[in-house]
Formats: structure tokens, sequence, C-alpha cells
């Protein structure tokens, strides 16, 4: 099971524990914001798959960097109503069979699934 441990430091300013890793959220420019760790989540996973596809296919690229770009819209649900991923792959060109079977495995990341399915959410004041 996956589980995270959030905790107030104060005003806005959260610290995120997960086994012996924390970070810090803050919507006041003290740690990235909720937004932002969503979206590096899912380019965070995206990379996984990416460099899994790459090691299985025995290809190597000399860089590997993802651009992860959304837009709250400016009516009520705030939620991101459309998420652009960019993988660019540096020092490596892919031909259209590789292309095609790349950005069908890392469809397989869970981040990615999950965002897809839209889960069922239960919050409780314990």
């Amino acid at each position: 099971m996956y589980a995270v441990e959030i905790t107030s430091d104060g005003g806005y300013k959260f610290s995120v524990r997960s086994k012996d890793y924390e970070f810090s959220s803050d919507i006041k420019g003290q740690g990235m914001n909720p937004p932002d760790i969503l979206l590096g989540s899912l380019g965070s996973c995206i990379g996984v798959y990416v460099r899994k596809y790459l090691e299985g296919a025995k290809l190597e690229a000399a860089g590997l960097r993802i651009k992860i770009e959304a837009d709250f819209p400016k009516e009520p649900p705030m939620c991101f109503k459309e998420i652009k991923v960019n993988i660019y792959l540096e020092g490596l060109e892919l031909d259209e069979r590789r292309r095609l079977a790349m950005l069908g495995f890392i469809k397989n990341c869970p981040i990615h699934n999950t965002l897809k399915a839209a889960p069922a959410i239960s919050v409780n004041l314990g």
C-alpha cells in the first residue's frame, strides 16, 4: 500500500512524508504548490516508463526531459481540463514504429492511468 502523511508547518506550508523522504508544499512560494506536485508526479512516472522502454529497446538518449503544461479554468470547478505532456529525447531519433511503441508503453504509467480513471476519493475527519 502507498501512503503519505502531510503535516501543517503553519500557514499554507506543509511537510509531505513518504517512507524516509520528505518535501515541502506551499502556495506562498516556499515549496512546490499542490498542482505542481501533481504534474511532477505524472511527469516523473512517465519518465520512469520512458527509461524502461529505452532500456528494453537497448536505446540510449543523451538527455531525457519532460515538460508538462496545464491551466486551471477561470470558472469553477478548479481542475485541470487538459494536461499536455512533451517528452524530449536529446540525441535520439525514433522512427514511427518506435515512437508509437514508446507512446503505447508509457501509457502503463500508474499515475497516468489513475488520472484517466478518475478514482473515487473519500475524505473523512478523524
